[in-house]
């Protein structure tokens, strides 16, 4: 039996409870972490990052079998449901923990964000520029427990209501395709 390829996909798209409760709905996504990114202080938490002044944005590092969903499917979800043209903001949270970014890998990756931006600005998708950086990963950090399947364990919470419930009810519409089969259904 032949093993089954996985690779990793790292995006920050506003807070991570939001991004993390779209990705792991999809056919393909094995796991997705929350986590801390492109900052300057070794392992910082939770209470730092909320300051922005670590540098870090809140990430989700996704896990996938690339023979399910690739690298372009997981972009084209990821700049569909979130705002990639407000600088350092999602909706009401703002700082640059909330920034819009691709966390690359590999050159691959890199390219393959790079021609996704171009694309999206050359169809006029947005009415405004995109503000989505493009930085190789460099340290990742899981946030705390409390904070992984966020979505899941607190569904009926205001923010998740309010803010997450409608970039899922995007996805259903949008890419009911990809979804998990137990979620079709």
């Amino acid at each position: 039996m032949k093993e089954e390829t996985i690779e990793v996909a790292v995006f920050a798209g506003g807070c991570f409870w939001c991004t993390e409760a779209v990705f792991q709905r999809l056919e393909g996504v094995q796991k997705v972490i929350s986590g801390y990114t492109g900052g300057a202080i070794k392992n910082p938490a939770y209470r730092e990052i909320t300051t922005g002044r670590t540098g870090h944005a809140e990430a989700i590092k996704i896990e996938y079998n690339p023979s399910l969903i690739t690298y372009n499917e997981l972009l084209e979800i990821f700049f569909a449901t979130h705002d990639p043209t407000t600088l350092n903001q999602q909706g009401a949270d703002r700082g640059t923990q909330y920034r819009s970014a691709i966390f690359y890998l590999n050159e691959d990756q890199k390219l393959i964000a790079e021609q996704t931006i171009i694309n999206l600005e050359n169809q006029s998708v947005f009415d405004q520029p995109i503000v989505t950086e493009i930085t190789e990963l460099g340290d990742f950090y899981n946030a705390e427990d409390y904070h992984q399947n966020y979505y899941n364990q607190n569904s009926s919470q205001g923010y998740c209501q309010f803010v997450i419930n409608p970039k899922l009810n995007k996805l259903n519409t949008t890419f009911k395709t990809k979804l998990k089969k137990e979620i079709q259904n």
